[in-house]
């Protein structure tokens, strides 16, 4: 009987594992379960990501790439001195003001001398860009001796023949339909037959400003003016940063008073930029009377936005220096000041640097407060200096968007991508130099 209960204790003591155990397996089979679902949905988001990088870099690219084309036309132009310098003076001033547009004019006619009619004469002049008066002006002032010659000019066509001849407009839907009509078409294709009308590669895109014509404007106003912006915004925010961070880090008390200090400045760090661009209307501009769509006054109100990112990236950095460098400097009878500038500064430097170029590729991106204080005029000179009035690269990019003319969607695309380019290469310019100079510890 001992034996009988003994056995059966045995047994269910067996049953009891074993069933234990396929316990413990089907809860070791759901969690691996788990993790392989958590896996494919993280994956899944990854490759969402980075399809919709790839359909949104895509796109911009692709509205880009006609912006890098120009139509030009080669025109034979009689340069009348009757017309450009009645009296022979070779003065600059007359020479500037001449009527080259008549020359033009006439260049078209002679091209199209069944065109008879005024409103025909004006629509077939229509086909040349306002801007090819200035090719034929800047060619005479350079060389005035080519007055009374007959030459060929390349010359740009307006932005609607531009758009028709990349095919943006369609020849084929009806004229009402379209901005170009059908006899410019047709004098179009009269104009290819012939062999004088090319595309080109558009040089004015980046060498020119601002323009009211989309195929005569560029990039290289704004890009001036952004450089200008920087140079303002690092020679203010780095240094006030840095020394902030230093003092907060190594020198200040710990009291209610840097307690505040840092949680205020780590909330200057989420204020939206739009409030700094009010704050530089009201001081800069109001209080000051400093000139408006100025670099200077634009640099200011930036620095004042990337300040809190660089105090908290160099005092992280600060942070990141060993108690043991401190201590060996100080063990050697270094003074705290030498303690900062000779071993923690030099070693914290890669980092500081690192959030300084962040604050700024995040300052060069920025719109909002630059509205604010005037930076969106319509401004066609380049910039000599931070004093002058300009744009900066996300302002111009804001004010082709909101242009009505189809040929600046391509341009807006195509500054995007400049200023896209810029970023990246600050991003990864401060990966590089965090790789290159950061110590292990």
């Amino acid at each position: 009987m001992t034996d009988a209960t003994t056995m059966n204790a045995v047994s269910g003591s067996g049953l009891r594992k074993s069933h234990s155990g396929d316990i413990v397996k089907a809860s070791l089979k759901r969690r691996y379960a788990a993790e392989k679902r958590f896996r494919a949905y993280g994956i899944a988001a990854i490759l969402f990501a980075l399809s919709m990088l790839a359909i949104l870099f895509s796109t911009i690219i692709g509205k880009a790439v006609p912006a890098l084309t120009q139509t030009m036309i080669q025109l034979e132009i009689t340069l009348y001195p009757q017309d450009i310098d009645p009296d022979g003076t070779r003065d600059p001033d007359v020479l500037s003001t001449a009527n080259y547009r008549k020359l033009i004019r006439q260049a078209m006619f002679d091209l199209f001398p069944d065109v008879t009619s005024r409103r025909d004469k004006r629509q077939l002049y229509d086909m040349i860009s306002p801007g090819a008066v200035f090719t034929i002006r800047d060619q005479v002032l350079k060389d005035p001796s080519l007055i009374g010659q007959r030459m060929t000019f390349q010359m740009p066509m307006s932005d609607d023949i531009d758009q028709l001849n990349k095919g943006a407009i369609r020849a084929d839907l009806p004229e009402s339909e379209r901005r170009v009509n059908d006899k410019q078409i047709a004098w179009f294709k009269r104009l290819e037959s012939r062999g004088i009308v090319e595309t080109v590669f558009n040089t004015t895109f980046f060498t020119a400003g601002d323009s009211r014509e989309p195929e005569l404007a560029g990039i290289w106003g704004a890009a001036v003016g952004s450089f200008f912006t920087m140079m303002v915004t690092l020679l203010i925010a780095f240094p006030i940063g840095v020394l902030s961070a230093v003092y907060l880090e190594e020198f200040a008390p710990v009291n209610r008073w840097t307690q505040a200090i840092e949680v205020n400045i780590n909330n200057l760090a989420a204020v939206p930029s739009i409030v700094f661009g009010l704050l530089g209307l009201a001081v800069f501009i109001n209080f000051f009377g400093m000139p408006r769509s100025a670099p200077v006054v634009g640099g200011l109100v930036l620095a004042l936005m990337t300040l809190p990112t660089i105090i908290i990236a160099a005092r992280s950095a600060l942070k990141s220096v060993p108690p043991s460098i401190r201590e060996a400097a100080f063990g050697l009878g270094a003074s705290h000041l030498q303690v900062i500038t000779h071993h923690v500064l030099p070693l914290a430097m890669p980092g500081i640097l690192t959030g300084t170029i962040i604050g700024m590729a995040q300052a060069l991106g920025e719109t909002a407060p630059l509205l604010m204080i005037g930076m969106v005029a319509f401004i066609v000179d380049i910039p000599g200096g931070p004093l002058d009035p300009s744009t900066v690269l996300p302002v111009q990019i804001f004010i082709w968007a909101d242009s009505p003319e189809r040929a600046f969607v391509e341009r807006t695309s195509a500054a995007i991508c400049v200023l896209l380019s810029f970023l990246v290469i600050m991003n990864v310019g401060a990966v590089l130099l965090r790789k290159r100079f950061e110590r292990k510890w």
